[in-house]
């Protein structure tokens, strides 16, 4: 069975094969109305972190989505279109000095961390 994963602010759109041992659309389809906080910090110095809360898992998506498409104006301002990929978003995301996500877990009353490889 396919799931299809999109991004709605950059309009990116793969599809992930699920699998019995595959958690990750039963994790996504669970954390989709959850709070969530993105922690991030762009390069190593400590005053570049930042955060960013989101009402939903896929606004915090999103948001990361978007801040990469800034991220790609600002690199190239002359140009007025930009094509790119799913492992070129992966690229800046790795190249990010940290990112986390913090998603609230009803039940315990409390944020759940979740790491770059999520």
């Amino acid at each position: 069975e396919w799931l299809k994963l999109g991004c709605c602010c950059c309009h990116l759109n793969y599809r992930h094969r699920r699998s019995s041992s595959d958690s990750l659309a039963g994790a996504m389809a669970d954390n989709q109305q959850k709070h969530t906080i993105v922690l991030m910090q762009f390069d190593k110095a400590q005053e570049s972190r930042t955060y960013v809360d989101y009402e939903s898992v896929q606004l915090a998506l999103d948001g990361i989505c978007h801040l990469y498409e800034q991220s790609l104006k600002a690199s190239n301002p002359v140009l007025k279109s930009i094509t790119y990929d799913i492992s070129d978003l992966f690229g800046y995301i790795d190249g990010l000095g940290d990112l986390c996500c913090l998603v609230f877990n009803s039940p315990s009353n409390s944020y759940i961390p979740h790491n770059k490889e999520w």
